[in-house]
């Protein structure tokens, strides 16, 4: 049996950690939060980045713990058994899915911005199939090519960004970033799930560990890298685009806007570009992560027995990776992805409220494993992290939380159906 390839450097893994995450929720959060919470917002980006980072902790620790591919797939069947560890997976596999779909019609959109006629019809089908035939390509050529392609990508997508507050935070004006009164607790509620989608992601960076060269470390390093990065990214962007673009609660495109009061149209032309290659860059780790899911699900019995297979040449889940992006790309052109990505809020909820959970679990088990990282506080962080995942479940709209549920109940039943 062909194995996979361990050809992911650490290096590479904070690239594509950031680039899991880092995708168009930085350009859209600054208008979307400024609505609901006025000058308060760029605190409150800041504080939703500490307290995410309670869930990265959790999934830096039980990533220590293994050099396998499936991330919380992996996670929670450890330590709660089959059952809940494939439920787990598989809501966190419909989610990329949801996802690869979501994003490459929003690169679209991206576009469109340059060229009109993109926005439907033929351009439209033509570029969404260019789209994810480059990325699953270059993922079943080979893991270091995907890689190196989403590390391009994510230095690519930053330094727009860099000159967007490098520049812009000499323009601030500072009163109107002076927080204010408390908002309305519904406003609270709804610009949290924003943030949570803003920060969503890293709950990618362990899914390929098969092909890192050391996941045990590499993973931990790169998920504490990354929240302490994009939550600085995130924050200065936001005092930068609320201090520079009155009115931004109503624009459109506010970082680009933001950028054109003070670098003129080659700024705002600057930031769209910036917009498209991190769509993009998001879009490619999607692409490479989400298989792995499918490809541990399949290892352990779910599903056809070719979905577990590598390719004999370049070592990479092939048929996992076609898969994937062939359902993806129907539901990317039908545009019924949309009923889909009611789930990822809820899928992504479970995938954390499980790791969180089982770290504990975990750490009793498999105590005394060769650098396993260890959590100050007892079970004190893996707590509070399973009480905020509930929180924001708790934010969710019925029609989410009912298709989280319905599609438990689908996964349920293909439980059922395993290969013995």
């Amino acid at each position: 049996m062909t194995d996979l390839v361990r050809a992911i450097s650490r290096r590479q893994l904070v690239g594509l950690a950031i680039n899991d995450v880092v995708g168009s929720g930085v350009f859209l959060l600054p208008a979307a939060t400024a609505l609901l919470l006025g000058p308060n917002s760029a605190f409150a980006i800041l504080l939703a980045g500490a307290a995410v980072a309670l869930l990265v902790l959790c999934f830096a620790a039980a990533g220590s713990y293994f050099d396998e591919p499936g991330g919380a797939y992996v996670y929670t069947r450890e330590a709660f058994g089959a059952f809940v560890g494939f439920e787990v997976g598989f809501m966190t596999w419909l989610a990329r899915i949801a996802s690869i779909a979501a994003l490459a019609n929003g690169f679209v959109v991206a576009v469109a911005l340059f060229w009109p006629a993109a926005a439907e019809g033929l351009p439209r089908a033509a570029i969404i199939v260019a789209l994810l035939g480059f990325f699953c390509a270059v993922n079943v050529v080979g893991v270091q090519h995907g890689a190196r392609t989403a590390v391009l990508l994510v230095i690519a997508k930053l330094l727009p960004l860099a000159v967007f507050i490098g520049v812009g935070i000499f323009f601030v004006e500072w009163s109107r970033v002076a927080p204010e009164s408390v908002p309305a607790l519904g406003d609270i509620g709804e610009a949290s799930l924003l943030m949570l989608y803003a920060y969503a992601g890293f709950e990618n960076t362990g899914a390929a560990a098969g092909e890192y060269r050391n996941p045990q470390r590499d993973v931990p390093f790169a998920l504490v890298t990354m929240i302490v990065a994009v939550t600085l990214l995130y924050t200065l962007v936001q005092l930068v685009a609320l201090g520079t673009l009155p009115g931004i609660a109503a624009s459109e495109s506010a970082v680009a806007e933001a950028a054109g009061t003070f670098l003129g149209p080659a700024g705002a032309l600057l930031m769209s570009i910036g917009a498209l290659l991190s769509i993009a860059g998001n879009l490619g780790n999607t692409v490479l992560v989400g298989p792995r899911y499918l490809f541990a699900l399949a290892k352990d019995g779910y599903g056809p027995a070719a979905l577990a297979r590598v390719h004999p040449r370049f070592r990479t889940p092939a048929v996992a990776i076609v898969v994937l992006v062939a359902i993806a790309l129907v539901l990317a052109l039908t545009g019924s992805f949309v009923e889909l990505a009611l789930l990822s809020v809820v899928a992504r909820l479970v995938t954390y409220v499980g790791t969180a959970a089982a770290v504990p679990v975990l750490r009793r088990r498999l105590a005394g494993r060769p650098g396993a990282l260890e959590l100050p506080g007892g079970i004190a962080i893996p707590a509070l992290a399973v009480v905020l995942s509930i929180a924001f479940l708790a934010s969710a709209e019925w029609r989410d939380l009912a298709a989280g549920v319905a599609a438990l109940g689908v996964g349920a039943a293909i439980y059922l159906l395993r290969r013995r």
